[in-house]
C-alpha cells in the first residue's frame, strides 16, 4: 500500500487549521504550521508532497514565504496552493507570478480543495 501523501497547512488560524485537517485527514498525512517561519522549518527537515498557504499572515506573509521555498532547488517544485480570504485579482495576479499552481477563497470549499490537490499530485 501507498504511503499517504503529506500535506502541509499553514495558516495563522487554528480554527482554519483545524478544518483543514478534518477536510484532509483520513486521504493525507496533514501537518500544520501557525506561521511562515515555521512552515520553513518543517519544509526543511521533511519535504511535504504540497502545501497550502494562507497569504495573510503576522510576520511573513504567504507570498514571501514562497518566495523563500522556490530559492531553493529542492523546495521550488513542492506545489502550492493559496488558501486566502482575499478575492481580489491581485492576489490571484500575485500567486500566479510566484508560481502557486492556485488560489482556494476561504471558507474553503471540500470538493474544489480535494480536486486541486489531486490534480497538483497527479
Amino acid at each position: 500500500m501507498d504511503a499517504k501523501k503529506v500535506i502541509l497547512a499553514v495558516d495563522d488560524s487554528p480554527e482554519n487549521l483545524d478544518l483543514l485537517k478534518s477536510l484532509l485527514t483520513p486521504a493525507y498525512t496533514v501537518k500544520a504550521a501557525i506561521n511562515g517561519a515555521m512552515a520553513l522549518k518543517i519544509v526543511e527537515k521533511s519535504l511535504p508532497d504540497a502545501i497550502l498557504l494562507d497569504v495573510r499572515m503576522p510576520g511573513m506573509d504567504g507570498f514571501d514565504v514562497l518566495r523563500k521555498l522556490r530559492q531553493h532547488d529542492d523546495t521550488s517544485r513542492v506545489p502550492v496552493v493559496f488558501v486566502t480570504g482575499e478575492e481580489d485579482e491581485s492576489t490571484r495576479a500575485m500567486a500566479a507570478e510566484l508560481g502557486a499552481v492556485g488560489v482556494l477563497v476561504k471558507p474553503v470549499d471540500p470538493d474544489a480543495l480535494n480536486d486541486t490537490l489531486a490534480a497538483c499530485l497527479s
